[in-house]
């Protein structure tokens, strides 16, 4: 097969991976396979609808995605026709959905089953949208919401179309940062991935896993370039250790990876070393891993773990560790999240100047990554780099919690708690959880008049507020907050206040 002499878009990829053979196997979920036909004959229906509802070829639309092969050719039909996609998360209260869906402002929404109700298609009848709403099978639209009035009816995109992928949370509730069609297309598969022996190659692997929510960078990234290239997938709904060791057993990879937060539950589970026979490496990323964790899972199974760091901000990742690295360096570097990958550069700064620090200096982290720009992007993590060039990350300097792959900041539950009428004072601190690294605890003292006001009240408060991740674990309730001299709050008491609560855990 020759290549084209230029790029191709992103749009052109799409309609050659859903221009497939329609038997050919494309997605495996719930042990049942779909094809390339069924995603190809969902993603004409959404693309139909679309064209019936009265938006613009260029018009934005939301989409929140479940991890379900429906979503897949959802998001299939709207990158194949060149559209403007604002992700927003499933796994929040519908009522926090129709917010989010309100605030973007798209022309149409497409939403799963699982999702919609009242709340949200009363928002789309309110503003105009346009509705959308997917089962496991098809696609219809949502009633009185058949197509777009007013205002969303006549709304345009950008002149490049953009993928507004949702960061992890780090500075509030997850915002859309825009990624464009033609970086995926350029960046993450090429022009080479359609190549003969490059499908023929791909085709032939075993399935590569899809656990990532669908919504964020990780999810996308590891979604579109393994499928467009030809390679079949195994989705989960939800990671589970239970569900991972099965698809190992069923399909014996030679590289997989978990979420970090789930390797004290993967050692835990001891699962016989000959299960897990094939694996030459396994890929972690997207937050921390305690190098205890990654000595004890590599001494027990001699499969190495191949750490890499990134954020939405930076397009993907911007640093890793391969198995050549490993080999080298893998016990010297314990810790290290590797080396600079895809022409990225890093430097520690001083957080308070800006100075440029050098090797093993720690100070606050700055990445220039090629994706997005030639410009320094300021993070919030601290770390230092050593005199071989490997990165070590120590904490962040905005506090966030860090609960499993997501970055909260005790602050933005702090706000939404005191929205609470019967509220008068609250702090959120950060407690170690064996899980998922660490989990928001919340301080709370309650007015007066709070009469019958619990945990469980200003759980279901803060549910119609922001997203799951945010929800306090831990609850302490006070007369007063622990103050230290200088009359600021004592987190440090605080948190040593959840210490027996942790222990009975």
């Amino acid at each position: 097969m020759r290549l084209p002499d230029t790029n191709l878009s992103l749009a052109e990829m799409i309609k050659r991976a859903l221009s497939r053979e329609a038997s050919r196997p494309a997605i495996e979920f719930e042990r049942r396979w779909h094809s390339w036909g069924d995603l190809r004959r969902q993603a004409d229906q959404i693309t139909g609808l679309l064209r019936n509802s009265g938006i613009d070829d260029d018009a934005p639309v939301a989409f929140i995605p479940r991890n379900r092969p429906s979503s897949v050719a959802a998001l299939f039909a709207l990158l194949a026709t060149g559209r403007t996609v604002q992700m927003i998360y499933a796994f929040q209260s519908t009522e926090a959905i129709a917010r989010e869906i309100a605030r973007l402002q798209p022309a149409a929404a497409i939403v799963d089953a699982a999702n919609l109700d009242i709340h949200i298609a009363e928002t789309l009848i309110r503003e105009g949208i346009a509705g959308i709403v997917l089962t496991d099978d098809a696609a219809h639209t949502v009633e009185g919401a058949e197509k777009a009035t007013g205002q969303a009816a006549a709304r345009k995109g950008p002149v490049e179309p953009l993928i507004q992928i949702l960061t992890s949370g780090t500075t509030g509730p997850p915002k859309q940062f825009p990624i464009r069609h033609q970086m995926i297309a350029e960046s993450l598969i090429g022009n080479a991935a359609f190549h003969e022996q490059a499908q023929a190659a791909a085709a032939a692997m075993p399935p590569y896993l899809l656990y990532f929510p669908l919504g964020n960078i990780s999810g996308v990234y590891s979604t579109i370039p393994t499928l467009i290239r030809g390679q079949k997938t195994t989705l989960l709904d939800r990671f589970s250790i239970s569900e991972w060791h099965a698809y190992v057993l069923r399909h014996r990879p030679a590289h997989s990876g978990i979420p970090p937060s789930t390797m004290q539950a993967l050692l835990d589970a001891n699962i016989p070393a000959a299960d897990l026979a094939s694996i030459k490496a396994m890929g972690v990323g997207a937050a921390p891993l305690s190098p205890l964790l990654q000595q004890a899972f590599e001494d027990r199974y001699g499969i190495p773990i191949l750490l890499s760091y990134g954020a939405t901000e930076f397009g993907g990742p911007v640093c890793a560790w391969s198995p050549e690295l490993h080999a080298e360096w893998g016990r010297t570097k314990l810790g290290s999240v590797g080396l600079p990958i895809l022409g990225a550069q890093l430097r520690i700064v001083d957080p308070d100047s800006g100075e440029l620090l050098g090797p093993d200096q720690e100070g606050r982290l700055e990445v220039i990554s090629p994706r997005i720009g030639p410009e320094w992007i300021r993070t919030a993590d601290i770390g230092r780099i050593d005199k071989d060039g490997f990165l070590f990350l120590h904490g962040r300097a905005d506090g966030a919690i860090m609960r499993g792959g997501f970055k909260i900041l005790p602050e933005t539950i702090e706000r939404a708690l005191l929205l609470h009428d019967h509220v008068s004072a609250a702090a959120v601190v950060d407690v170690p959880d064996p899980r998922v690294g660490q989990v928001p605890a919340a301080a709370v003292v309650l007015k007066a008049s709070a009469g019958d006001v619990n945990a469980a009240t200003l759980e279901s408060h803060l549910r119609n507020i922001l997203p799951a991740t945010h929800i306090p674990v831990y609850w302490n309730f006070y007369d007063t907050l622990p103050c230290n001299a200088s009359m600021k709050i004592d987190r440090p008491t605080i948190r040593m206040n959840f210490s027996d609560i942790t222990a009975m855990k």
